[in-house]
């Protein structure tokens, strides 16, 4: 079952990674593989020392922290940071494109990826090398052929596919992050030099396409039936299409590395726009082949999905006067509930142990809380609040009508004294500043929340779940002619986040482009504030369109407020430079402190509207000292409020509070600075470089404009 790649020379992985163990198991020569894989439980054990390398890896580099806190959550048309521009240059340069590709030269090593064994490179190749101990233990078996020979899954067929998954995870990784990287395929035998990474998305492909029939479906893996976190036919099914839109979609090559596929033969590159540090953006002449490789596994996913359900309908039921109806909330409320329970519609979560460490849901995409976990600021703990929305896009792209806006985006955050407040538009972090926040993680939902310290919350990573399966499904119908499915499952999701007819699907689609382009911007509703941004428009060749829409739209904000006072978008929102707000109790006004889905005839009601903040309704039992006013009711949030009505909030005890005029007062933060000196054509440098530990060890070159010192 090996692989060749060509255009590979001989480099040791274990030199290439800078790591001499991949398990802690003795090497494939000292073990006898038909022992340990002879039955499903010794040989889940093998691949358990994997998971928890993967789940390391995930959290700490690329779905919590690390590249993905610097870049996927920070550098879109949606998502921002909260800090200024000069001050966190090892975040904000890789950001906006190293400046167009001008400062890749000078780019310095950042905490993101040190020059040692920590960096994101070595540690998916580390989770590389403990997949492969498991796979090439299982191809060496004596039973291994008969295995695969089956039709149906069994317990050592399903480890084998999940190993399989792992690796192909790790690889998508490394791609999105690096580009060209080297392939290995066996435990114990060398790396190469950089391969394409078009071979190397063809090889995986290729691989889970052979394991997928031999697994189970989501939730019906045996012995851990009704859990989420382990790779399953579910899983593989959508990771086969996630690799294929991928490996279908435009990105920056090095003009150095020429693509070719699994056979070694060279493939046709269509270029857009200018090429930029010997790089060059485009896609592959015949990505219509993987779209439609991704169609069959997507239906085959979609006739039966197993324990992934995509809910249309939110089974909460009303409590009082606390209204639900937001099937979207409630797959954001499920992440908040105990560590056994998985939310209805992920397909895979990497778990995360409540009381455990390092958790970034919600200390790094979640709502910020000013706390300090040190004493009495502890309710919630510090949760710094890496990720931000672009105020333009927040209240001049996302429709008023649309339920996903206030689950995704939040303009208040805690103190960390059981009390909310109001996030200043200054540049800073926590809820002292910072600007609009993510908000669809947030500690004070929790029913028992680790109020001890921070990072702790114990909320899994979402990493696939029901909704990207519809929206991608519908990416491909759509390029692939079939327009009637595409609009089909366009419209399940948008739909059910919106109340009844106030979707106006079709006129959607036809504000945009194409049905194709509708789709990819209603992708953005979806995952807003979750980092899928940036790479789905990398792939998807909208990037530049995107990225000038958001700065000619946050240029014409700006002028509008320092002329008028107020700018007021087409989709009928207001930002003013004024708003009101009031400390009140939400429990003696309503019955409760957090709040849900607002209802459609209470957006007048400053404490409901906007939904979805609010403070945990009983901080006291756990040690805060109580708070007579924990609320912040607001005015004027999206329409102008006359001098009439001025006068009388502020007889009623409300502020006024600088809204707009403080975004003025740092302009170039959101302005200058958004995707700085981006020209639109040429081609991004989204990637990051090889680390000296791995350039030397792997006798390697970094291309992009990088330095190879």
């Amino acid at each position: 079952m090996k692989k060749i790649l060509y255009s590979l020379c001989v480099v040791a992985l274990a030199a290439t990674t800078a790591c001499s163990d991949f398990l802690d198991v003795t090497s494939p020569s000292e073990v006898d593989a038909d022992f340990v894989f002879s039955n499903s439980t010794t040989a889940r054990a093998a691949l358990d020392g994997a998971y928890e390398t993967w789940r390391d890896c995930a959290q700490n580099q690329v779905f919590g922290d690390g590249w993905f806190y610097a870049l996927d959550v920070a550098g879109s048309d949606i998502e921002r940071h909260p800090e200024a521009f000069t001050n966190q240059p090892g975040r904000h340069w890789p950001e906006t494109f190293y400046q167009n590709g001008t400062y890749t030269k000078d780019y310095g090593l950042t905490l993101y990826d040190k020059n040692d064994q920590n960096g994101a490179y070595n540690r998916l190749f580390n989770v590389i090398g403990k997949a492969n101990v498991v796979i090439t233990n299982m191809e060496n078996a004596a039973n291994f052929e008969e295995i695969m020979a089956q039709t149906e899954p069994s317990g050592v067929s399903q480890i084998y596919g999940e190993a399989i998954a792992m690796r192909a995870t790790a690889y998508r990784e490394l791609i999105k992050y690096f580009g060209d990287v080297p392939y290995s395929d066996t435990f114990g035998e060398p790396a190469g030099d950089i391969a394409s990474r078009d071979s190397i998305y063809e090889v995986c492909i290729a691989d889970l396409r052979r394991v997928e029939p031999l697994m189970y479906r989501s939730g019906q893996i045996p012995g851990f039936t009704g859990t989420k976190n382990y790779f399953s036919r579910t899983y593989v099914q959508g990771l086969i299409g996630r690799m294929c839109l991928e490996a279908a979609g435009y990105q920056t090559r090095r003009n150095d590395v020429k693509p070719v596929d699994i056979d070694g033969n060279p493939i046709s590159i269509t270029k857009m726009g200018n090429e930029n540090n010997n790089a060059t953006y485009g896609r592959r002449d015949d990505w219509k082949d993987f779209y439609q490789i991704a169609k069959t596994y997507y239906e085959a996913l979609l006739s039966d999905s197993g324990a992934a359900e995509f809910l249309t309908v939110d089974p909460r039921a009303a409590e009082g006067k606390r209204q639900y109806g937001n099937p979207y909330q409630y797959f954001f409320q499920q992440m908040h509930m105990s560590d056994a329970i998985y939310a209805t519609e992920s397909i895979y979560e990497y778990p995360m142990q409540i009381g455990g460490g390092n958790d970034a849901r919600p200390y790094s995409f979640g709502r910020p809380s000013s706390g300090d976990g040190k004493g009495t600021k502890n309710y919630p703990c510090k949760d710094y609040g890496q990720g931000r929305i672009n105020p333009a896009y927040y209240y001049g792209i996302f429709d008023p009508n649309d339920m996903r806006r206030d689950v995704s985006v939040t303009v208040t955050g805690s103190t960390g004294a059981g009390q909310e407040k109001l996030i200043s538009f200054a540049m800073g972090s926590k809820a002292d500043a910072g600007g609009l926040s993510f908000n669809k993680w947030d500690e004070n939902r929790q029913e028992t929340p680790w109020w001890q310290a921070q990072r702790k919350s114990g909320v899994n990573g979402p990493y696939m779940r029901m909704s990207e399966i519809y929206l991608s499904y519908a990416e491909v119908c759509s390029e692939l002619g079939d327009a009637a499915t595409a609009k089909q499952y366009l419209k399940l999701v948008r739909e059910r986040s919106f109340p009844a007819g106030k979707a106006n699907t079709d006129a959607f689609i036809a504000s945009c482009a194409n049905l194709t382009e509708a789709i990819i911007e209603e992708r953005g509703f979806e995952f807003a504030g979750e980092g899928d941004r940036r790479w789905t428009l990398i792939r998807s060749g909208l990037l530049p369109k995107m990225i000038k829409r958001i700065k000619d739209l946050t240029k014409d904000m700006m002028d509008g407020l320092e002329r008028d006072g107020y700018y007021q978008f087409a989709n009928g929102n207001v930002i003013s430079s004024y708003i009101y707000t009031k400390p009140v109790d939400g429990k003696a006004v309503h019955g409760f402190r957090l709040t849900t889905q607002c209802p459609a005839d209470m957006q007048d009601d400053p404490v409901l509207f906007p939904g979805w903040r609010g403070q945990h309704d009983d901080w006291t039992k756990f040690g805060c000292a109580a708070t007579e006013n924990p609320n912040l009711a607001i005015k004027g949030l999206f329409a102008p409020v006359s001098e009439s009505e001025k006068a009388a909030l502020l007889a009623d005890g409300y502020s006024e509070v600088a809204w707009g005029a403080q975004l003025i007062s740092v302009r170039d933060e959101y302005d200058k600075y958004l995707f700085y000196d981006y020209d639109y054509v040429s081609a991004p440098i989204y990637l990051v470089p090889f680390t000296p530990n791995v350039l030397i060890a792997g006798g390697l070159t970094n291309g992009y404009g990088f330095k190879n010192e």
